[in-house]
């Protein structure tokens, strides 16, 4: 299971997610055989964790696949917006995962038990750490490719996993030295971990349904290239949107009134054709304006972005 230079973004983000579940199956049988072996806070906590990533991998798995669906008469602008949906629910599922641990390690500071088998406990949080690398690296390589915010959800969980099994590690290291509240303490600081990465995936995953403009740089970017011919006087009235895999981009563009209309439509599909080689993924909309014609036009939100994006 690996990505060839032919593979597609597609294809990287459907690999990505299905050896997510993969990994998350995994790790939650080693994790639970431990926990039953140890009673590690540390070991329930990473348990938890991706006990909520699996079942996250799973809807992140589905997700990418009907996001790319192709247009059809009820969804004519796409399935796009599956993979923000999927990162709410990951978001939801961080933040209930993050509740539990902090229960059971309350539970643990009124009761505190000594964690047994801490080797054991040790070593498997180890391969999970070497696993996630793993998994990580194949992420973020569809990441660059795709731009999906379904898989950017799940890559976060993973390196959020990388930080809370190193504290697991050093919580049960130092309960192992006979001060087993270091193991519920380092619990605590693994469920804030939690809670921190799922308001980043809740944030991501708004702009995605909220329409949030692409960023200042790339929407410069869009205005340069299709602006990237002398017969194209102007461009303005950018609005671009993310819609999961795909990008909206709409945009107005002045030209010589004295324009054939063959000659006009030649220009614009150049201009689109220059920002489509930047923005492979992106849904393109061009509105000619002739030079001189400043009658107001174009519906209810006419007067474009209040930050001016022109």
């Amino acid at each position: 299971m690996m990505f060839t230079p032919e593979s597609t973004p597609d294809q990287r983000v459907r690999l990505a997610s299905a050896l997510s579940v993969a990994v998350a199956f995994v790790l939650v049988g080693l994790k639970g055989f431990v926990l039953i072996q140890s009673s590690s806070m540390a070991i329930l906590a990473s348990l938890a964790d991706s006990g909520l990533d699996l079942l996250a991998s799973l809807v992140t798995f589905f997700a990418v696949r009907y996001a790319r669906k192709q247009p059809d008469k009820e969804f004519p602008f796409g399935h796009g917006k599956a993979e923000a949906f999927s990162a709410l629910f990951q978001a939801g599922l961080v933040f209930a995962s993050a509740a539990l641990v902090m229960r059971a390690c309350y539970d643990s500071l009124l009761h505190p038990q000594p964690v047994a088998q801490s080797g054991l406990a040790i070593g498997v949080l180890v391969v999970s750490i070497l696993l996630t690398l793993g998994l990580v690296w194949f992420q973020t390589a569809a990441l660059k490719a795709s731009g999906s915010v379904a898989v950017a959800a799940d890559r976060m969980h993973y390196l959020g996993d990388l930080a809370t099994n190193l504290i697991a590690i050093a919580g049960i290291a130092v309960a192992a030295l006979g001060l087993p509240l270091f193991d519920t303490l380092a619990g605590f600081a693994m469920a804030l971990l939690l809670v921190w990465g799922a308001v980043q995936v809740l944030r991501e995953a708004a702009d995605q349904l909220m329409d949030r403009s692409l960023s200042d740089d790339d929407v410069a970017r869009i205005k340069t290239l299709a602006g990237n011919d002398s017969q194209i006087l102007d461009v303005h009235a950018i609005r671009t949107r993310q819609a999961g895999p795909y990008v909206a981009i709409q945009m107005h563009i002045v030209l010589d009134a004295a324009l054939t209309l063959e000659a006009a439509h030649m220009l614009l599909l150049e201009a689109e054709k220059r920002v489509l080689e930047a923005f492979p993924n992106a849904d393109i909309i061009i509105h000619p304006d002739p030079r001189g014609a400043n009658i107001p036009h174009g519906g209810v939100f006419a007067a474009g972005p209040a930050k001016g994006h022109a």
